[in-house]
């Protein structure tokens, strides 16, 4: 999807999309878990990439984290700055941040790739890699599934990727994988996360 289609599609639902998946208490408590954890130990910047509602910017704010929240949908980003007042955010692209070389600590992409065709990941991947610092962290969330399958996303085509082909790309763009889990809640999509370092 390019980034016009995308802003546009979750432009027309900000609204919807944030009421029902924009609070923290309704995320899962894996989730939270493993987000408190990546973040406990990154002492310099992360960018929440793909913020969306800002839930997650803010959860890891309050915890003591230097990051910041960019999202392509401005109706995302001002509300944001509404709703967590003290937390940072912006309008950007994930194809083209406005970050130098190796200024990031930390990379959060939670369910921020989905709507990427598979061809336009792996440079997003490397954009990733370009301004992270050597050891740099990377949090990735997402559908696991038949990697590069399409489906019907509730708001625009979203793509299932497998662990193993993920982990691929990641590689290839230059990180190292440290750990990756799955789950598959009732009700939901299978899902997959996996942390991994700039090598």
């Amino acid at each position: 999807m390019t980034d016009s289609q995308v802003r546009w599609a979750y432009a027309e639902r900000a609204s919807e999309y944030t009421a029902i998946l924009g609070a923290i208490d309704d995320m899962h408590e894996l989730d939270l878990k493993l987000m408190g954890q990546w973040a406990r130990h990154i002492t310099g910047r992360i960018i929440d990439a793909g913020c969306g509602p800002g839930h997650w910017t803010d959860f890891l704010h309050k915890r003591g984290a230097d990051i910041s929240g960019i999202d392509l949908v401005p109706d995302f980003i001002e509300s944001a700055r509404l709703r967590f007042p003290d937390a940072s955010f912006q309008v950007s692209s994930l194809r083209a941040l406005d970050e130098a070389d190796g200024s990031l600590d930390g990379v959060l992409a939670w369910y921020s790739l989905i709507h990427l065709r598979p061809a336009e990941l792996p440079p997003v991947l490397s954009e990733f890699a370009r301004v992270l610092s050597p050891q740099g962290h990377l949090l990735v969330g997402f559908f696991n599934g038949e990697s590069a399958e399409p489906f019907d996303h509730a708001v625009t085509t979203a793509y299932y990727w497998s662990v193993d082909q993920m982990s691929s790309l990641l590689h290839d763009a230059g990180f190292e994988v440290l750990e990756a889990e799955t789950r598959q809640d009732p009700g939901n999509r299978p899902h997959a996360a996996i942390c991994a370092i700039v090598r």
